[in-house]
């Protein structure tokens, strides 16, 4: 979870997009070193869909100094040009803290679960050496494995005993967490344990945990590139078809980290790139110049064919005690909390953007965190935002998102052909709520908003209303396909 001081404001698309291009010597018109570097079959086919994604994004918000505010409109239209492919369910990935624990599952459908903050990390796992613990591990992943969803499982912190600095402070429950391990023998050993323990059940591995904040990780650049590098050795041994996720850095200043790792080689190590998109104090529309910016990264060092997850992103949102305290976890006093419209808005727009802009996976957070959970204290009453969750899960999975623009006027179009193969609109406005007529062509006669209820387009007005959370219009009543 992010846990510093963020600022509250707006991000500047052109400055996201430009930034470090003069120092670098590499910008969008600089040679690409993706050319001459194979990024294995596995990612060929998605070559030229991240190259148009980039282009798009990064162009479009950059063109003419484009900014998206942080009302969430624009100075220019912005288009992106996802052509992506069917979204699968492992798109919709979640974290979960005490449910699972409890053995209460989520009410909404997901197909993939990241488990961090969830007690299953290093020092947990091993915390004298030689001695492992993995009762609680053992239970989460036969936990996935009864819900058919996919484990992401970090690999991340120092216990006392193996880290380089087990005095030194951290955000964590021990001191020393934080350090990077002080022998690479200890960590080679722990890697090829865990993967051992849980081949063919574990599939995905992430590297540590946003490493550009210093109470989170306080080694060095090359210290994390070697730690990656023993990792994938170790992971690729048990089973190559292991999929290795690069450190998830984090914020503005995650950007550099990101450059700096990859400018060591680190990204020849891993089959994903990560990072969480944070925007906690902005609309969902702000993680766009950010993922274009990671965009430009990677393919400056030759990774942009490969996969971008964002494993980690929310918001503050409101409980039904209004107890929600900033403060408490980690952020500003002036952290906007969403109210329940807010946040349902906010978790349908932040699935949308975020696979129309490139991104393969978004992992919320979380299920049931006291302070961005999309279900009350309790772990037992859903809030309007899971509910959201839900729908948006229905309207997207297995259908593909073949465009999204967003106008000057903040009014948001994105055209989805449904796994039934009906083509539909997803629309929204970051402005003033009011009637939108939708285009001629598109031959409306029906929308259906968050809450699933289908609502005929009135023959006279031949207008909807639009608002900030999304709403689905169709030219036919939907036909019912059932997915497998």
């Amino acid at each position: 979870m992010l846990s510093r001081n963020v600022k509250v404001g707006a991000l500047s698309a052109a400055a996201v997009c430009s930034e470090n291009e003069a120092s670098s010597g590499a910008g969008m018109n600089a040679p690409k070193k993706e050319a001459t570097m194979s990024a294995g079959p596995r990612f060929d086919g998605v070559r030229r869909k991240r190259a148009v994604i980039f282009l798009s994004v990064c162009m479009a918000l950059t063109a003419g100094v484009v900014s998206v505010s942080k009302s969430g409109s624009t100075s220019e239209d912005v288009y992106l040009n996802a052509g992506s492919g069917p979204i699968p369910p492992v798109y919709f990935g979640m974290h979960i803290h005490g449910a699972a624990a409890n053995g209460a599952w989520p009410e909404i459908p997901f197909g993939a679960w990241r488990l961090s903050d969830a007690y299953v990390v290093w020092p947990d796992l091993e915390p004298q050496k030689g001695q492992w613990r993995f009762e609680r591990l053992d239970k989460y992943v036969t936990s996935a494995e009864e819900h058919g969803v996919e484990v992401l499982l970090p690999l991340a912190h120092s216990p006392g005993w193996a880290s380089a600095r087990p005095e030194e402070p951290s955000a964590y429950r021990q001191p020393g967490w934080a350090a990077e391990p002080r022998n690479l023998v200890d960590w080679r050993a722990y890697v090829r344990q865990v993967a051992r323990r849980y081949k063919g059940r574990v599939r995905y591995y992430e590297i540590w945990n946003e490493p550009n904040t210093k109470t989170l990780y306080s080694g060095g650049i090359q210290n994390l590139v070697d730690l990656t590098r023993v990792a994938r050795e170790e992971i690729k041994a048990v089973d190559p078809s292991i999929v290795v996720i690069s450190p998830s850095f984090v914020e503005k200043d995650g950007l550099k980290k990101l450059d700096q790792f990859l400018a060591k080689g680190g990204g020849r190590y891993v089959d994903v790139i990560g990072y969480h998109f944070y925007v906690i104090a902005e609309k969902p529309e702000g993680m766009l110049p950010v993922i274009a910016r990671v965009r430009q990264i990677m393919e400056k060092h030759g990774v942009g064919a490969k996969p971008l997850w964002n494993t980690e992103t929310g918001w503050l949102i409101a409980n039904n005690h209004g107890t929600i305290d900033p403060t408490q976890v980690g952020f500003p006093r002036d952290t906007p909390v969403l109210t329940p419209e807010q946040a349902t808005a906010y978790v349908a727009r932040a699935l949308i953007l975020s696979w129309a802009a490139g991104v393969n996976r978004l992992y919320w957070y979380a299920w049931d965190n006291r302070a961005m959970g999309l279900v009350e204290e309790g772990g037992k009453t859903p809030k309007p935002a899971a509910l959201a969750y839900r729908q948006i899960y229905r309207w997207l999975r297995g259908g593909t998102i073949n465009s999204c623009r967003g106008s000057r006027a903040g009014i948001w179009t994105c055209q989805l052909t449904r796994y039934s193969g009906d083509r539909v609109w997803l629309v929204w406005t970051t402005a003033k709520a009011g009637r939108w007529t939708p285009p001629p062509d598109w031959r409306a006669v029906e929308w259906q908003g968050l809450d699933g209820r289908p609502m005929r387009i009135d023959a006279a007005e031949e207008s909807v209303s639009i608002g900030p959370s999304p709403v689905l219009i169709r030219p036919t009543t939907l036909r019912r396909v059932s997915l497998p």
